[in-house]
C-alpha cells in the first residue's frame, strides 16, 4: 500500500467515524477544504461514491459502509500494536477514546485526569461525555462507562462501582402539602418528576420491588428530563418526587435535610457502573493503565 493509499483511508474512516468533516479534520490536523480533497481522491480512485454530504451531516453509502467494515478493524489492530511496543519499551503513548455517562465522568474519571496524566503525560485522552449508549465499536472508542444492565453484548466488562439502590426523594416543602406516599400506587396522585431515556425516547417507568412482587408505576407531573441533575434540582424546589439512580449528590441533600425519602421499603437495587471494550485476543496497554487508575490499582502499586 503506498502512502497515499493509507492517508486517503485514515482520512475516510476518520470522516466516517465522526460524522463531520470539520471534527475528522481537526482530529487530523488538517483543513475541511484539504481533508474533502482527499476524500474526493480517493472516490475518483475507487470509482465508488463513498459518503452523502449534506449541509448539515455527512453519512457513508453502501460502498462507504462496506469499505469502512473492512478498514477500521485493521486500524484498530495497527494501533493496539504501536501501543504495546511502546508498553514494552517502557512508554505510554499515543490517543484513548473513552464514551462514558456524564454521571461517571463526573464521579469517576475527573478526579483521576491529573494523576493519570503525571503517570502517563504522552497519552491523550479524548473524554466523549455521552447519556444516549452510542455503539463504540462504530465511534472507534476504545471503551465506555455504562450502568451494568446496559451493557453492548460481547464486550469485556469490568466493574467500577457497587449496585445501587435508587432512591424516591421529595422535599419536605412538597411532603408538607401533599402528604408522604405509602406505595408506589400512591404516585399516580403525586407530582412525579421523570426522566426520558435517551435510547427509545420513552417516559422511564418506575419500577419498585418489596418481598418479591415486583411493580413498574406510569407517574406524570411538572417535568419530563434526560438529565438526573434537572431532576434532582426540581425535586429541591418542591416540584415533586424524583426517583434518582445518581446517589451522591442526593445523599448529600437527605443529610443537609433538603431532601426526604420516601417508599424506602420499596426502592429496587440497579446495576453499578462497568467499564467495557471490545472483546480482542489483547487489551491495548493504554486502556489496562487507565483502567487501573479508575479502580486506584495504581495506588496500590505504587505505595504511600
Amino acid at each position: 500500500m503506498r502512502g497515499s493509499d493509507y492517508a486517503e483511508l485514515k482520512a475516510f474512516a476518520a470522516v466516517v467515524e465522526r460524522s463531520s468533516f470539520a471534527r475528522a479534520a481537526e482530529h487530523l490536523g488538517v483543513s475541511p477544504s484539504a481533508l474533502s480533497q482527499t476524500i474526493r481522491q480517493l472516490e475518483a480512485r475507487l470509482g465508488a461514491r463513498l459518503l452523502n454530504r449534506t449541509t448539515r451531516s455527512v453519512a457513508p453509502t453502501a460502498a462507504g459502509e462496506q469499505l469502512h467494515a473492512r478498514i477500521a478493524p485493521l486500524f484498530r489492530a495497527m494501533a493496539d500494536a504501536m501501543a504495546e511496543v511502546s508498553a514494552a519499551a517502557g512508554q505510554m503513548s499515543g490517543t484513548l477514546r473513552i464514551n462514558t455517562l456524564g454521571m461517571a465522568a463526573r464521579q469517576i474519571i475527573a478526579p483521576r485526569l491529573g494523576r493519570f496524566h503525571r503517570a502517563f503525560p504522552d497519552v491523550t485522552l479524548d473524554i466523549v461525555v455521552d447519556d444516549g449508549l452510542s455503539d463504540i465499536v462504530a465511534g472507534r472508542f476504545d471503551a465506555g462507562i455504562r450502568v451494568g444492565g446496559r451493557l453492548e453484548k460481547d464486550m469485556i466488562a469490568v466493574r467500577l462501582t457497587p449496585d445501587v439502590k435508587m432512591v424516591a426523594v421529595a422535599s419536605p416543602d412538597y411532603l408538607a402539602r401533599r402528604g408522604p406516599p405509602q406505595s408506589p400506587a400512591d404516585l399516580h396522585h403525586h407530582a412525579c418528576i421523570n426522566w426520558r431515556l435517551q435510547t427509545d425516547g420513552r417516559a422511564y417507568q418506575w419500577a419498585f420491588e418489596k418481598r418479591g412482587r415486583r411493580i413498574e408505576v406510569a407517574v406524570s407531573g411538572p417535568l419530563v428530563t434526560n438529565h438526573s441533575d434537572i431532576g434532582v434540582a426540581a425535586a429541591l424546589q418542591g416540584l415533586g418526587i424524583a426517583y434518582a439512580f445518581d446517589r451522591e449528590r442526593v445523599d448529600e441533600y437527605l443529610a443537609q435535610g433538603q431532601l426526604v425519602q420516601v417508599l424506602a421499603d420499596w426502592s429496587i437495587t440497579r446495576p453499578g457502573l462497568f467499564v467495557y471494550y471490545p472483546n480482542r485476543h489483547h487489551q491495548p496497554a493504554i486502556l489496562g493503565a487507565f483502567i487501573d487508575c479508575l479502580l486506584d490499582r495504581d495506588l496500590a502499586r505504587s505505595g504511600p
